[in-house]
């Protein structure tokens, strides 16, 4: 597509193809969530941080010549510091390596289609947390998924550990019986408006009338074929939105293809751990503060009420593995530390040493 856009003189399309992809996908996606790959273990012999670096550095490689000629500076340093390391490059420039040709045979659409969907799930569960005020750091129980068909459900199963670490919810349930969820289909007026003129208001009345079978038929399907006035017109989904009620205790968000229902009752467990991966958030921050390597063992000390007690006990050796902490002390008071907002009106003094 980049190859494209530039053989039609069209620099500003490239650059925003290559933007999109480095951000969503690459940066905000698979760096991200690739995270402990990067930093599990030792790089010999270990074939899955191995290709954590190597698919990296390919992604970084291919944008440096993909991106010179719209910002051939930039790239230039990039592709430098890459080959220079590496050694794979005798073109001594970005400017002068070839062009990266498309490879049909690296492209997997059942992957890419599963991403697609745990990006959905994801961004779905997060904005109902934001609409309810609820961080992400707060594990909630539940999430409900409507299952459209079985190479749908294939799909989900295949991310689904991927989508509950991401939105930090314990379980995914699947949800066969549609009658749980009651929707509702609303018509575009916009898309359907130039289609349809003075019958506008039928069609968004017939759109109204679906029933849940309609609806289960138009989601599976992606297209609804409508009769009106002793014609019948194809409807897709970009010219019909699903809204789905919420029940009660749940929340529930759809977009086009995918509906989610998140359980976001909280209970005295679930608060606890919430409260201890607020605990881990601010030791990996003085972590940083103090200049530690992220490889670095340490031993913590926290002083707080007896409610952060609770949580910091029940949660021991969840915080300890993800701060390095070979030792956490729990204490009433401590001198020599630094105090810390943990929750709203929930403060600590946290001390940390490094092990040696």
């Amino acid at each position: 597509a980049v190859d494209d856009a530039y053989a039609n003189f069209e620099p500003t399309r490239a650059g925003r193809l290559i933007t999109d992809f480095t951000v969503d996908q690459l940066s905000n996606w698979y760096v991200r969530l690739g995270r402990r790959r990067f930093w599990k273990g030792d790089y010999a012999g270990n074939t899955d941080k191995i290709s954590a670096y190597q698919t990296l550095y390919t992604c970084l490689e291919t944008l440096a010549i993909l991106s010179a000629p719209i910002a051939p500076f930039y790239m230039e340093r990039l592709y430098s510091d890459l080959t220079r390391i590496t050694g794979r490059s005798n073109h001594g420039s970005v400017h002068l390596a070839n062009f990266p040709a498309s490879n049909a045979a690296l492209i997997s659409e059942a992957l890419e289609s599963r991403m697609d969907l745990a990006q959905r799930i994801t961004t779905l569960v997060l904005s109902i947390r934001k609409k309810e005020k609820i961080r992400v750091r707060q594990p909630l129980r539940r999430i409900m998924v409507p299952i459209l068909n079985a190479e749908f459900e294939a799909q989900l199963k295949a991310i689904e550990p991927l989508v509950l670490s991401e939105v930090n919810v314990k379980n995914l349930e699947y949800l066969h019986d549609t009658g749980v969820l009651v929707k509702q289909a609303k018509a575009n007026f916009k898309a359907l408006g130039p289609r349809f003129g003075k019958q506008m208001k039928d069609a968004a009345a017939a759109i109204a009338g679906w029933s849940q079978d309609d609806i289960a038929q138009f989601e599976q399907h992606g297209v609804f074929e409508l009769t009106l006035g002793g014609t019948t017109t194809s409807i897709t989904r970009d010219e019909v939105e699903i809204v789905s009620q919420d029940i009660p205790g749940w929340q529930v968000a759809a977009d086009q293809r995918v509906t989610v229902a998140l359980d976001i009752t909280l209970d005295a467990e679930l608060e606890m751990e919430g409260l201890a991966r607020e605990v881990v958030n601010r030791i990996q921050n003085l972590r940083k503060d103090s200049g530690f390597e992220v490889t670095d063992h340490i031993s913590v000390t926290i002083a707080g009420n007896e409610i952060l007690e609770k949580a910091v006990r029940n949660n021991l050796e969840y915080i300890c593995r993800e701060t390095l902490a070979g030792n956490l002390e729990v204490v009433s008071t401590l001198s020599n530390g630094q105090s810390v907002e943990v929750a709203e009106g929930l403060n600590a003094t946290i001390s940390l040493e490094l092990l040696t």
